[in-house]
């Protein structure tokens, strides 16, 4: 039987007059419903609305022309209809069909409930890589999408796809995202590590961090040694510049900061300022972030600022010292030296001067830039928070 006579077998009999509009639709959803066709099914709930509302019920899913004394439960009905339908895809495990409804309406938690729920398979087969795809490049469940690639295809893959992908995350994505790298990449150079140790002598502690394995052993990185893919060793390093105070795996980051920094020259890559001088400039940044030393190390990248004589250069290192200075609850300190480089910065997805100088109650910073730039909006900030205090 065709979906049209079956369509047709379901509609009451009604011979006196024309058919009754919601039993037509109550129809089409009891076939589509049947048929799992739920793309469908979720246009005819929309026609369900707009036929009770007196709208026309073509372009049932557009939100467009919506006049506005019923704009409000039209949207309402929107987002029950797209979440009652994305969860028959759930149900049915069709999540990429699902993510279609509950990304549009901005609820991602059912889907990524159901990623967190998928074991790797002992042979990712074309159903396993769509939802690794889902996950990872569609932004489904960034930080879940990542183990799956690490998992399945490597290290090196792994850190080229963070790297691509870390503007995209929020920031606690990130820093789940730099513990697992963390995490990983420390595992496997410890057992390197403890690998080259015991081929020349016995290693008394069974439970040696990586400290305590490469401590007095220079005789380790002589003649360019190495015990890990060093590009992999930089880049989850920088990556570790994510983690909370409160992350555990911020000792290990630490620690893989420390083997870096005795690595011969050649193999300790330099980045942009002020990580040029790339493991001895995390050190200080992962000490802070850890709570020892914190004044030191902001008065590292302070003075690293101070006599850099590039201003391009000047932002770069101001932007890492602001956000240190945050970090360890010295914002009004950093942003005292890195105004001058930052003060006419106003990103909305970004950072925002007018807005770190309000959360450091720094109004006399905001003010004088405020005049020198002759922003008067800036200025209205300053007068309206202060009469708010």
């Amino acid at each position: 039987m065709t979906q049209i006579q079956s369509f047709e077998e379901s509609l009451p009999k009604n011979e006196a007059g024309p058919m009754d509009a919601t039993a037509v639709l109550t129809a089409v959803e009891t076939n589509l419903l049947a048929r799992k066709d739920y793309h469908r099914l979720f246009d005819a709930k929309m026609m369900q609305v707009r036929q009770q509302m007196g709208l026309p019920v073509t372009r049932p899913a557009s939100l467009a022309g919506i006049p506005a004394e019923n704009e409000t439960a039209y949207r309402q009905a929107y987002l029950n209809a797209a979440r009652e339908i994305g969860q028959l895809f759930l149900d049915d495990g069709r999540l990429p069909d699902a993510w279609a409804y509950f990304r549009t309406i901005g609820e991602p938690k059912p889907v990524q409930d159901a990623i967190e729920k998928i074991a790797i398979p002992g042979e990712p087969d074309a159903a396993f890589d769509e939802i690794l795809n889902l996950a990872l490049y569609e932004g489904a469940h960034y930080v879940r999408g990542l183990y799956f690639l690490l998992k399945t295809h490597g290290t090196c893959n792994t850190v080229t796809a963070m790297g691509q992908l870390m503007p995209q995350m929020s920031p606690d994505e990130r820093q789940q995202a730099a513990a697992m790298m963390v995490q990983n990449i420390y595992s496997d150079l410890q057992r390197s590590v403890r690998h080259d140790v015991e081929s020349r002598m016995p290693v008394l502690n069974g439970k040696a961090t990586l400290s305590e394995l490469i401590s007095g052993r220079e005789w380790l990185f002589e003649n360019g040694n190495y015990h890990i893919d060093v590009s992999h060793l930089h880049a989850t390093v920088g990556f570790a510049r994510h983690l909370n105070s409160d992350a555990p795996e911020l000792q290990q980051a630490i620690e893989l900061a420390e083997y870096g920094s005795r690595l011969a020259e050649p193999l300790r890559y330099p980045a942009d300022v002020p990580f040029d001088d790339y493991y001895n400039g995390h050190l200080h940044f992962l000490h802070a972030i850890a709570g020892i030393n914190p004044e030191d190390s902001l008065q590292y990248f302070i003075d690293r600022l101070n006599a850099e004589p590039d201003e391009p250069d000047k932002k770069l290192i101001a932007f890492v010292v602001v956000d240190l200075g945050q970090r360890i609850g010295q914002l009004s300190q950093a942003l005292e030296v890195a105004a001058p480089f930052l003060n006419r910065l106003e990103d909305p997805a970004g950072f925002s001067f007018t807005e770190a100088c309000v959360d450091a109650n720094r109004l006399d910073l905001l003010e004088q830039f405020a005049r020198e730039n002759d922003d008067i909006l800036s200025m209205a900030t300053v007068l309206l928070t202060r009469k708010a205090d």
